[in-house]
């Protein structure tokens, strides 16, 4: 396993990290996801990432159990939570990114995670309706009470993140560490050219999601539409429309007999190719099979098959380098 510095923070994290959504607590049994979390934690894995709105907490439960039963070492794994959607109510307070909110989700978090406090603790959209001071103090006064260790962002836009920044430094406070954006070979801006300069400017680190696009980037899509998987879920229908395009489709053959010209898998030629930029701190890997889990474990060993060559070969399949602004 290669570990990575989590931004400037001298936290280090997995390449590869283990996520939850969609999986724990809803489309996966409890068993399953154990031993999932074991095959990932025994092959170095050690970054456990969960929010209050998966499985409208029922994911953290699953995952709390696990962690009680098993009783790692607490200084060998890293477990995150999210703040925003809430954990499935919706009345006032119960959402968003207010003192209120933030505070009762990550208590509500820590009971459910059965830990005395999160490593990172992340915002999980934009709150509009909340003044980013509020926020950031929230998330200050929670990292002086040890509740949680770093706290950082997910799908903020770079202006925000930057924002967030200027006041913590005008108050002397602490800002977000990383941000959790999507990316993969198919969604590229935003961690390619968005974030480009505060990268350096803040030191931001990456927990990126998505991956395989949503199991996009595998074999299974490219004959006909398999049942049991994510995109066939109820309520994923938009998702499904949106990934699964003919033009996509082609792309998705050309990069298949890439892959298996490197004789490796494409979901592990897909990890590689995230793992290879140096912009991202780890790789947030969804599963529901151990076999899939250790197979999409192995692109960590991939990376230097990636070589000059081959990434040319993959733009010229992709087709969609972002361009970079002049100035």
């Amino acid at each position: 396993m290669i570990y990575n510095n989590l931004g400037k923070s001298g936290l280090k994290v997995s390449a590869v990290s283990l996520g939850s959504w969609l999986t724990f607590g809803k489309q996966i049994s409890d068993s399953m996801a154990e031993k999932l979390m074991i095959t990932a934690y025994n092959e170095g894995v050690n970054f456990f990432d969960n929010a209050e709105i998966y499985a409208k907490g029922k994911s953290e439960i699953v995952m709390g159990k696990i962690l009680k039963k098993l009783k790692w070492d607490r200084t060998s794994y890293v477990v995150s939570s999210k703040v925003y959607f809430g954990d499935g109510r919706k009345g006032p307070n119960q959402t968003g990114l207010s003192r209120k909110h933030i505070f009762e989700a990550c208590d509500a978090s820590l009971k459910r995670l059965k830990l005395d406090y999160l490593d990172l603790f992340f915002c999980h959209r934009p709150d509009k309706e909340t003044p980013m001071e509020e926020t950031v103090w929230a998330m200050n006064h929670l990292i002086q009470q040890g509740k949680i260790l770093y706290w950082g962002t997910s799908e903020w836009s770079a202006q925000e993140i930057m924002e967030a920044h200027v006041i913590a430094r005008e108050y002397r406070l602490i800002g977000p560490v990383m941000e959790q954006p999507q990316y993969n070979m198919f969604h590229r801006q935003k961690v390619e050219v968005d974030f480009n300069k505060i990268y350096n400017t803040v030191g931001l680190g990456t927990t990126i999601w998505s991956p395989l696009a949503s199991g996009v980037l595998t074999n299974k899509y490219l004959d006909k539409f398999p049942k049991g998987t994510r995109l066939s879920m109820k309520g994923m229908e938009w998702l499904k429309e949106a990934s699964l395009s003919p033009e996509r489709l082609k792309k998705i053959a050309k990069l298949n007999d890439l892959a298996l010209s490197l004789d490796i898998s494409l979901p592990r030629m897909a990890v590689a190719w995230c793992i290879k930029n140096p912009n991202v701190s780890t790789v947030i890997l969804g599963a529901s099979k151990v076999n899939h889990l250790k197979e999409t474990i192995k692109a960590v060993g991939d990376v230097p098959l990636l070589t000059d060559k081959v990434i040319a070969k993959i733009e010229k399949i992709l087709d969609n380098k972002p361009v970079h602004p002049m100035w």
